[in-house]
């Protein structure tokens, strides 16, 4: 039959990477965005690695549409066995110079789109007792920085309903599991057409990841989702690390570089797609414009998957210092 699989923000980015990737083993995949041209792309692209694509235009904060195109889903595909959640939005500006409409619109695609997302397939899942979501977050879902406030909010807002929607579900003892993957810099095409308020054009905090990282770490994801959560990048666990020791100490060192950091030394696109898709008519791929910068590999990634030969190997290595010490003496 094939793996049913919905990914919201299809048409770009890490969206159009996790759809690819799935599509690689053959699934049948639903791809959810607004752009056109970007759907048509990225439809493309799924059935070029082997698997069948339906792409759909849709607006994640509109609860109606999400709703409809589930249902197209199992009509045309099959029962849905995999939802990821990706689309999202943002404002690049203090928050004193976003708009409160344009705070607004980004809760609503960013956090509401996932909410959305997420009734959608439970609706279909739970009878079942069968399927998966998966939240794509962020670093920033535990740790907001400047120049990010709205975004930074409605991952914290995700982060929170994921950790209830996941009690109740452990209540339930039910076989429906949602699990969430932070994730790092991602190399991808918001930092084009993001709306920014910037001097200079955004760019993601090094190190960079390309979007096949995040990709592989969502595929993981959804066939091992008995764990809460996945980090990506040793810069996540850096940071979410870092957050959790010395919060107010990461304040004053994010007040001080989060600015500069945040910005190239090219000039910032006029395009946004805020309110209408960036992709409409033209295709932006899954990659950004820091190919030169991003990293293809995470070795913290391999790490965590394979937690017992890092610890037998941390047991080992401190079995043998404990060994040495005492020979010495």
């Amino acid at each position: 039959m094939g793996q049913v699989v919905v990914v919201t923000g299809a048409s770009a980015g890490i969206g159009r990477a996790s759809a690819i990737a799935f599509a690689r083993r053959g699934a049948k995949v639903a791809l959810l965005a607004r752009g056109e041209t970007g759907l048509d792309a990225a439809a493309r692209d799924v059935e070029e690695a082997g698997g069948t694509a339906l792409p759909i235009e849709v607006d994640v904060a509109d609860y109606d549409q999400v709703e409809e195109a589930a249902g197209r889903v199992e009509k045309e595909l099959g029962p849905i066995d995999t939802w990821v959640n990706v689309a999202f939005s943002s404002v690049f500006a203090p928050f004193t110079e976003i708009e409160p409409s344009e705070f607004k619109r980004t809760t609503e695609v960013t956090y509401l789109g996932y909410v959305y997302g997420t009734r959608a397939a439970l609706d279909r899942m739970t009878p079942r007792d069968h399927g998966t979501i998966v939240q794509v977050g962020s670093a920033l879902a535990y740790r907001g920085i400047p120049l990010q406030s709205a975004y930074c909010g409605a991952k914290h807002a995700i982060q929170g309903f994921h950790e209830s929607v996941r009690c109740e579900l452990l209540h339930d003892k039910s076989n429906v599991h949602v699990t969430m993957v932070q994730m790092p810099a991602v190399n991808t095409p918001q930092f084009s057409w993001v709306l920014s308020r910037l001097p200079k054009h955004p760019q993601p905090v090094p190190p960079i990841y390309q979007p096949e990282v995040a990709a592989d770490a969502v595929v993981y994801a959804a066939d091992h989702p008995e764990r809460r959560e996945y980090w990506v990048g040793g810069s996540t666990a850096g940071t979410l690390i870092a957050d959790k020791l010395a919060p107010g100490l990461l304040d004053r060192y994010l007040a001080k570089t989060g600015f500069k950091s945040q910005q190239s030394d090219q000039p910032k696109e006029k395009a946004h797609n805020l309110w209408h898709p960036a992709d409409e008519t033209e295709d932006y791929t899954a990659h950004g414009v820091f190919d030169d910068r991003a990293t293809t590999r995470s070795y913290q990634v391999w790490a965590s998957r394979h937690r017992g030969i890092v610890g037998g190997l941390a047991a080992a290595a401190t079995a043998a210092l404990v060994v040495g010490r005492a020979l010495s003496r």
